[in-house]
């Protein structure tokens, strides 16, 4: 659990590099990668659905990227969209591709379709995330 909470973090953290984030948010871009990988991984244990899972992680990592927002005084999406890269199912929708070459078609659908379920997640968590955070602010104007 460690390593892989450390390779969360350092892989957030190399994104946030490449998506050229200020210098002074890295750190906290990698803790919010790292946070959102660990809710992953923990509801994986309970078992929950691999889709309700990233549905959660998604919405956690919006969330601690709204406050850190707030704090920091940068824009939401810097901190969001660092976070989510170890959600993404990027190996996932690589090997659904590569069984679609293969001729593989029946195992190339179902891995396409799960990449593509899991995808509509993070935007669903991100979006449901995001709404209500509008509603709580109008509430307490």
């Amino acid at each position: 659990m460690l390593g892989q909470l450390v390779t969360s973090f350092v892989s957030t953290a190399a994104f946030a590099i490449l998506f050229n984030v200020p210098r002074s948010t890295i750190i906290q871009c990698g803790f919010i990668g790292m946070v959102g990988w660990m809710m992953y991984v923990s509801t994986q244990l309970i078992p929950l659905d691999p889709i309700l899972s990233t549905l959660m992680a998604s919405f956690l990592v919006t969330v601690i990227s709204q406050f850190f927002a707030r704090i920091y005084k940068t824009p939401v999406i810097v901190f969001s969209v660092a976070g989510i890269i170890p959600l993404v199912p990027g190996g996932l929708a690589y090997d659904a591709m590569k069984n679609a070459v293969l001729n593989h078609y029946d195992l190339a659908v179902q891995l396409a379709a799960k990449a593509f379920m899991l995808s509509g997640a993070i935007a669903i968590g991100l979006v449901f995330s995001e709404v209500l955070n509008q509603l709580f602010r109008r509430r307490v104007k």
